[in-house]
């Protein structure tokens, strides 16, 4: 049977995934872009590009989704891409912890 840290620690890991809000897996970009005009300041030396613009993007079925977001979109969708990150993040110390205890019962129960 599984050790009680091992226990508790699992079960830690499942409230911190409860605690997460929205999630969205991909990127999340702030660019500044020249326009293209000869005659506007971001074509001089030192050029002074436009924006920031904001952009997130996500491959889906091996194509690329870009939207480009307002400020507050981004601060929005900023949050939410962070939000992914730290559930992949727990999953993967779930599948850890997982595979550790499992090999150790495992184990034990081979030994019998």
């Amino acid at each position: 049977m599984p050790s009680s840290n091992a226990r508790a620690r699992f079960e830690e890991l499942k409230k911190q995934i409860l605690e997460l809000g929205f999630v969205r897996p991909g990127s999340l970009v702030r660019r500044y872009m020249p326009c293209g005009n000869p005659s506007c300041r971001c074509m001089g030396s030192p050029p002074r590009l436009h924006g920031p613009y904001y952009q997130w993007s996500y491959k889906i079925a091996g194509k690329t989704r870009t939207l480009r977001l307002s400020e507050d979109q981004a601060r929005l969708c900023e949050e939410w891409v962070r939000n992914h990150k730290r559930l992949k993040r727990l999953l993967r110390q779930m599948e850890q912890l997982s595979l550790k205890e499992t090999d150790r019962i495992l184990g034990a129960i081979s030994r019998s």
